[in-house]
């Protein structure tokens, strides 16, 4: 665990998200080159880990495998925890005010150093899986109520079992890419046929995804207290949502055209390391869980937020409609993998697993359109005076999320993307 007194000769405000307590991971291309290489994000700058590599600055091994000159992390997440401890202390030494190697070398600096907005970022993994969860007790509450009795919103299984299903890898794609509005059947009527269009209802899911660096076999499991071993770092993930599309054809096996058509993710994985002081004690579980799920339970006290923009607003604006934490989550991690892969189901590395829409008990938390506007009775009302009930074309979705600490801040940065009109 990086010190919280210790700081960076790169100069990082308390407010900045990539001080030396986080150093994220991520994929980048330098303004002067053509190929993509792995980075970690300090202050205002990328640090370009191929150069230190290459110099013998992160061990013979990194040096000798080159996986830092690959384009995503794969390779580097493969080798296991024991490899991204000792990496993730070595560049914190070469980072340190104290630490000379770097500081005092212009040279290196110069070639190692990168602002980073003159680089180009790139997808951070390749994604080989995707599984959402659904971890939020009180979305699931507000998400069963609209749906079904609000006396009996939650589905019988879901306090004994985390519910999930899997998502579409292929569709998900990097902060800042744009993404049509979806064609698909919707059933606007209970007393009338399908019709075939673009989908009205789009909206937005506040989420965290989990980045599987340890890979495993077919038919081996991973039991909760293993899942460090196996977890590298996390995103911010919106799963956007057609909530028409879905309606007509969750049932019975569930999500599929609804939410495949795309997921978008942070550039910088933070490492699961750098979110540890943040763990708190999740909420109680009642019933206790089935002897495999039971775990020391721990979520992380992480600032959420949303805001949408119009085409109206001016670029730098945008309304937040929510402000929620990662602690309101139900079932945690652990559980999560565990379940997971409880039954042989191999993971591997550049898998993601999310939350589900991290929502909490007020108003103000609500981590999507579906709940914020009852939904779509209750539109919600941005500063130019325009009305949502869900997404319009132009409309630009920004996610933001941190962990406080002592005059320090660890963040994800953001993840942003903007409805286009239908294809």
């Amino acid at each position: 665990m990086t010190p919280p007194h210790l700081r960076s000769f790169i100069v990082v405000p308390a407010e900045g998200d990539f001080p030396i307590q986080n150093l994220p991971y991520g994929s980048f291309v330098p303004a002067e080159a053509m190929t993509a290489r792995i980075g970690v994000a300090i202050g205002e700058y990328v640090l370009d880990l191929s150069v230190l590599a290459n110099a013998g600055l992160l061990g013979e091994e990194a040096r000798a495998m080159g996986y830092f000159s690959d384009s995503v992390l794969n390779r580097f997440m493969e080798q296991g925890r024991s490899v991204w401890r000792a990496t993730r202390q070595r560049i914190t030494e070469l980072l340190s005010k104290e630490c000379p190697t770097l500081r005092d070398n212009p040279e290196l600096r110069a070639r190692a150093l990168h602002l980073r907005e003159r680089v180009t970022l790139s997808m951070p993994i390749r994604v080989g899986g995707y599984t959402d969860f659904y971890s939020s007790i009180d979305h699931a509450r507000n998400v069963g109520a609209l749906f079904r009795d609000p006396a009996n919103a939650l589905n019988p299984n879901w306090r004994h079992i985390p519910i999930a299903y899997d998502g579409r890898a292929g569709s998900i794609v990097l902060s800042g890419t744009n993404l049509h509005r979806p064609l698909g059947q919707t059933r606007p009527s209970d007393d009338a046929p399908p019709v075939f269009g673009a989908a009205k209802a789009l909206d937005f899911e506040l989420e965290i995804a989990f980045v599987v660096g340890k890979s495993t076999k077919l038919g081996e499991s991973i039991s909760c207290d293993q899942v460090d071993e196996h977890v590298f770092g996390a995103v911010l993930l919106n799963d956007w949502s057609a909530r028409d599309i879905q309606k007509w054809e969750y049932q019975p096996l569930g999500p599929f055209l609804g939410k495949n058509w795309g997921t978008s993710i942070s550039p910088w994985v933070v490492p699961l390391d750098a979110l540890a002081p943040f763990a708190v004690e999740a909420q109680p579980q009642d019933p206790q869980p089935l002897e495999y799920l039971r775990s020391a339970r721990r979520v992380f006290d992480m600032h959420l937020e949303v805001a949408v923009r119009s085409s109206k607003m001016d670029p730098k604006e945008g309304y937040v409609t929510t402000t929620s934490n990662a602690k309101f989550l139900y079932w945690d991690h652990t559980q999560q993998l565990a379940h997971h892969t409880v039954n042989g189901c191999p993971v591997s590395s550049g898998d993601l697993y999310a939350t589900g829409t991290i929502s909490g008990p007020t108003p103000d938390s609500l981590g999507c359109l579906l709940e914020i506007t009852k939904g779509g009775k209750e539109p919600v009302k941005l500063p130019t005076g325009e009305e949502r009930r869900y997404l319009a074309d132009g409309d630009s979705v920004r996610m933001r999320g941190w962990c406080e600490g002592d005059g320090y801040r660890v963040g994800f940065g953001e993840v942003v993307g903007t409805i286009l009109p239908a294809k």
